[in-house]
């Protein structure tokens, strides 16, 4: 009787293995142990073996999100102060932060001077589409123009457009910081247009939509990649003092309250 209970033991083992449950077959002694001192059901032991299984399939799903994303910090929502930047709309943040505009493959604008936070309520918003289950890409402008280039050189310009267009939601950070090649404005319209009315974008930029055909040397082409981009979009223009210097500022107060302190 034994040996045949050490054999089913095994062959369980083994089922689940050939299954590549591998985190249940790893757990499959340590739930047969606990189903005996708790008494557990049948169904309970089966539940719990099975929910070490998808919990571990679920912590690796994300992870491997969180790689793809490319997110360029770990910021939440949680971690931006409201108070300290009177220029952004909470209201329409915390409404953005439900996931919604995602549903209906609506964008999102967040305008205004370097330093003011559209960053880090981009990639805020982005890192809760990662951890809701979504597929994110971050990238800057800058990047998205040079992969399109290097991709037309190397004959790889569909797969690179494929490759734009699959994320649930992308992220288009710094637009106007830095002045795109001569084909970088063509690139990023294509990449807007293909995901139009299919997936979300996220853009930041420090160029007043008024001034898009200034910026790109081509207002056909401005024109057209607004027309997309707007037709079904939240504008956050942000106004305030810059967030990023006021972080700064703070650090060097510390310090000189420190410094100030251990003099005395």
């Amino acid at each position: 009787m034994q040996m045949s209970e050490a054999r089913r033991f095994q062959q369980l083992r083994g089922h689940l293995s050939y299954l590549k449950l591998n985190d249940a077959a790893e757990a499959l002694n340590r739930v047969l142990d606990q189903a005996r001192t708790e008494r557990m059901s049948l169904t309970a032991a089966l539940e719990r073996l099975l929910e070490i299984e998808v919990e571990a399939t679920e912590a690796r799903r994300l992870a491997a999100r969180e790689r793809f994303a490319c997110l360029p910090e770990p910021w939440t929502l949680n971690d931006f102060d409201f108070a300290a930047q009177p220029g952004v709309d909470e209201k329409l943040i915390r409404d953005l932060a439900t996931l919604r505009f995602l549903d209906d493959a609506s964008n999102v604008l967040f305008v205004g001077p370097p330093g003011v936070g559209k960053t880090m309520l981009s990639v805020a918003l982005g890192r809760a589409a990662v951890d809701a289950g979504h597929r994110v890409y971050f990238t800057t402008a800058a990047e998205l123009a040079a992969k399109c280039h290097k991709a037309a050189l190397e004959g790889r310009w569909k797969t690179c457009m494929r490759f734009f267009a699959g994320p649930k939601l992308l992220i288009i950070d710094e637009l106007g910081y830095l002045p795109l090649p001569e084909d970088g404005a063509s690139a990023l319209f294509q990449v807007i247009n293909q995901r139009y009315l299919k997936s979300s974008t996220i853009l930041t930029t420090n160029v007043g939509i008024a001034d898009w055909a200034g910026a790109f040397g081509d207002a056909t082409v401005a024109a057209a990649m607004l027309d997309r981009l707007l037709h079904r979009a939240a504008v956050a223009g942000i106004d305030g003092p810059s967030y990023r210097l006021r972080g700064h500022q703070n650090q060097a107060e510390t310090l000189r309250k420190g410094v100030n302190a251990h003099v005395s």
